[in-house]
């Protein structure tokens, strides 16, 4: 597949209808309660994204962890999806997760044909994300980390997230504004190359 024209912006006109020839491909965007997902979804779909958000109650409270996310009103009790075409051959259907342990046994079915994921990190509750990683190496699903520069968060060096987080080398990790249409895309794309070049190395000859 030629991978070129990443940096051409996308296709919202042809929300209705793939173009001839296209390829589709699944891409889960993981992480904590509270790291983004629903907003990187809403902000890069060319189409209008569905959501399932629910507002937050008294009813989460010793239930979910809102340590750091105090303001949060909603969340996410089974999926977001949106979709985005890359190129004129790549269309992306993107399927955010939710965050909360309690709703962790909807991954298992939500990961099934996907090609890769986006695990978003926030920077302040680094604890919020590990989860999620470790769901993506006993899945074996090629990802990228995305940290997700909130407002007040402080900005660390790669290598130094990467150590604590104890993911492997060979994993990108970028920063990224989720509410960013261009940020998110920026990350999509460094998605597709890892997956890529992961693909490209497993068919090396031994």
């Amino acid at each position: 597949m030629d991978f070129n024209g990443f940096d051409r912006p996308a296709f919202p006109q042809r929300a209705g209808a793939l173009h001839a020839g296209s390829r589709s491909v699944k891409v889960m965007v993981a992480g904590g309660f509270g790291t983004g997902k629903t907003t990187m979804v809403g902000s890069v779909s060319d189409i209008v994204p569905l959501t399932t958000e629910e507002t937050l109650t008294q009813a989460t409270v010793g239930v979910d962890d809102l340590v750091g996310v105090a303001d949060k009103k909603s969340t996410t009790v089974s999926l977001d999806f949106g979709r985005i075409s890359l190129n004129e051959q790549l269309v992306l259907y993107l399927f955010g997760t939710p965050g909360q342990e309690r709703f962790w046994f909807l991954w298992n079915g939500l990961f099934k044909g996907a090609l890769g994921a986006v695990v978003l990190v926030d920077t302040r509750r680094l604890q919020s994300s590990f989860r999620a990683i470790e769901e993506m190496e006993r899945l074996n699903v090629p990802f990228v980390i995305a940290l997700n520069m909130f407002p007040d968060a402080r900005s660390y060096p790669a290598e130094e997230v990467r150590e604590a987080l104890a993911i492997d080398p060979h994993t990108p990790i970028l920063t990224c504004d989720a509410r960013d249409r261009a940020s998110s895309r920026d990350v999509l794309i460094a998605l597709i190359r890892h997956i890529k070049e992961r693909s490209a190395a497993a068919l090396e000859p031994r």
